[in-house]
C-alpha cells in the first residue's frame, strides 16, 4: 500500500478534512484509532508549536498489520511531553489517548524539524 501524504498547515478547520482523509486511506479496522492519533498529533502542533504551522502527515501501512503515523513540523525544540490530567482538566490528555491507543510512539528529530510518530495495529 503506498503512503498517504498530506501536506497543510496545522489550523483547527484542517483537522475534520484530515480525519477524513486518513479514514478513507486507513478503511475499516484500527480506522478510528489511526484518525484519532492523526488529530491529537495535529492538534499538537496547533496548541505548542502554533496555529498555521506547515507540517506533513504521513500514514502507511507496516508489517504485521500496523499502520505507522507520522506529523512532522519545523519546531525540533517543542517536544511532546505526556502529563498527567486531572478530573477537571481541560487539556493534557492527548499524548496518554495516543499511548493508549498505540503499540508505541516516538521522536525523531532533524534539522530543523521533528516528527512525531506512532505505530497502530489494525484489529
Amino acid at each position: 500500500m503506498k503512503p498517504l501524504v498530506l501536506e497543510l498547515l496545522a489550523v483547527p478547520k484542517e483537522v475534520a478534512g484530515l480525519r477524513r482523509a486518513v479514514g478513507a486511506y486507513v478503511g475499516g479496522g484500527p480506522g478510528a484509532e489511526v484518525q484519532l492519533c492523526v488529530s491529537e498529533l495535529v492538534g499538537n502542533v496547533i496548541r505548542h508549536v502554533g496555529e498555521g504551522t506547515p507540517v506533513v502527515v504521513r500514514v502507511s501501512g507496516a508489517a504485521g498489520g500496523r499502520f505507522r503515523v507520522e506529523v512532522t513540523d519545523p519546531e525540533p525544540r517543542v517536544l511532546p511531553v505526556p502529563v498527567r490530567a486531572a478530573g477537571g482538566d481541560e487539556c493534557g490528555r492527548g499524548m496518554a489517548l495516543l499511548a493508549a491507543v498505540s503499540v508505541r510512539w516516538g521522536v525523531r528529530l532533524g534539522a530543523g524539524r521533528k516528527t512525531v510518530w506512532c505505530d497502530v495495529v489494525a484489529t
